[in-house]
């Protein structure tokens, strides 16, 4: 891979429903990186998408009176609908009922089939519909999916394939160990090193009751577990798209903590026996809490990307989400939160600014040159690259405090002639370095305010005052 490129993804999203906060927030996540990455002068290719098979989504198809090719159609477009409304800028949208991704997915299929790394037996236990996951014990809180009604649990016995996940546990866990393939944070990789001290049993790979899915190539009569051709969409991505062939391995792959084992374990064990590259990084971050409580339709708390729209704008969303983002632990949030934080740190505080500044500079000979060096603020860089982006915006807000301060002590309506133009022009500077700062979160507010400052142009207001 060259070191100029670099090729982030976000999960495939199970599209048996809408988007919640937390898809929302992995997507922002990884469109903040994507950008900022674009702002450094890589060649980067973000892909997100949905995830298209499997025996959940052929029941939602089922419920809902369709067949699964139109029901996963109709999906698909809703969420890239959502992505396009919070200006996302992925390069690309996987679906996996794509036949690209079906040719290529066979591919790797069959590979692992003549090495001898997938073999037939029969499975017996425990299996969730909801995870779409046969479940060990140690899994279970009282015979339970602790992620799914007591309904999805069922016990099943059924010829599958296997692959030998169990010869490549070793491997997997020497590699994240030694950071060949990083996982971060710190505690999630510790999550995964203490499972894979358990034994480990090879993992069913294919359905023999299941035909919304890709068959097998070497026995049409069964298809794939869902679960291992999704995760073969990374790869798939780079094969059937123009010009990304050279963007393998992964620079990063960007998920939720639901996801940390199929990722960190399953894939990385998938990709050894296939002789293929490791992604670099893998980063698992933690889920979102409404008020205390995990998002549940039964509980009336689940957060759409349109909620958040319709109260905090597009950018107003994207701040919110990073500087709520859940790091090494799961985030709590509220819309009592949501509205001080937008409050506090938007309206009274950027957007204020912005306005009163160009208000008193209306009519004066001001500077518009502004070269902005991201060098100059090693801190946001650091926290940029190593995806903190809840402290960027902690770093960001000191800024904006500050330039607030200044203007506050310096008092330019209180000045004339050059006295006054220089301390606009001071602060006009620290304005339009924060927009810059701001850029990869808030594009569409960072180009409003160069446009303000460098273009002349009188500001709408910002970011209007919930009351």
């Amino acid at each position: 891979m060259d070191n100029s490129k670099f090729y982030i993804t976000t999960p495939i999203y199970y599209s048996n429903d809408n988007p919640h906060l937390g898809h929302t927030g992995t997507t922002v996540f990884a469109d903040v990186i994507a950008r900022y990455k674009r702002s450094q002068n890589f060649d980067v290719f973000f892909l997100t998408g949905t995830d298209e098979h499997g025996e959940k989504l052929a029941l939602t198809a089922e419920k809902a009176g369709k067949e699964p090719q139109i029901f996963v159609d109709e999906m698909a477009f809703r969420w890239q609908e959502y992505w396009r409304k919070l200006n996302i800028s992925n390069n690309e949208f996987m679906r996996t009922s794509s036949a690209g991704h079906k040719q290529v997915a066979q591919e790797l299929l069959q590979k692992l089939y003549d090495n001898g790394d997938i073999y037939k037996g029969v499975y017996k236990g425990i299996y969730c519909v909801g995870c779409e996951e046969f479940k060990a014990e140690k899994d279970l809180v009282d015979g339970k999916c602790p992620e799914h009604r007591p309904d999805q649990v069922q016990y099943r016995e059924e010829e599958n394939y296997f692959f030998r996940l169990s010869k490549y546990v070793p491997q997997v866990k020497k590699y994240m160990e030694e950071n060949v393939f990083s996982v971060e944070p710190e505690n999630k990789k510790n999550e995964m090193l203490a499972r894979l001290n358990d034994e480990i049993r090879d993992l069913s790979a294919s359905r023999q009751t299941v035909s919304w899915g890709i068959p097998l190539p070497f026995d049409n009569a069964q298809t794939t577990y869902v679960w291992i051709e999704a995760l073969m969409n990374y790869y798939s991505a780079t094969r059937f798209y123009e010009n990304r062939e050279d963007f393998w391995p992964a620079s990063v792959h960007f998920l939720g903590k639901g996801n940390n084992w199929f990722h960190t374990v399953i894939w990385p064990a998938l990709l050894i026996a296939l002789d293929l590259p490791l992604p670099k990084r893998v980063y698992v971050h933690g889920y979102y809490n409404v008020e205390g409580k995990k998002m549940g339709k039964s509980l009336g708390n689940v957060i759409s990307p349109q909620d958040l729209i319709d109260k905090y704008s597009v950018d107003g969303t994207r701040y919110l989400l990073c500087a709520s983002m859940p790091y090494e632990n799961d985030s709590d949030v509220s819309f009592k939160w949501f509205n001080e934080k937008y409050n506090s740190v938007l309206a009274n505080g950027l957007g204020n600014l912005v306005s009163r500044v160009a208000k008193m500079a209306e009519g004066l000979e001001v500077s518009n040159n502004h070269i902005f060096n991201w060098d100059d603020f090693a801190i946001i860089v650091e926290k940029y690259n190593n995806f903190r982006l809840h402290e960027v915006t902690t770093e960001i807000e000191k800024l904006i405090n500050e330039a607030n301060t200044y203007l506050n002590e310096k008092s330019p309506w209180k000045k004339e002639g050059s006295e006054k133009e220089a301390i606009l022009n001071n602060v006009i500077l620290k304005i339009l370095n924060i927009s810059a700062l701001l850029e990869p979160i808030m594009p569409e507010t960072s180009l409003k305010i160069r446009d303000t400052f460098m273009n002349n142009k009188m500001p709408e207001i910002l970011f209007q005052r919930i009351v």
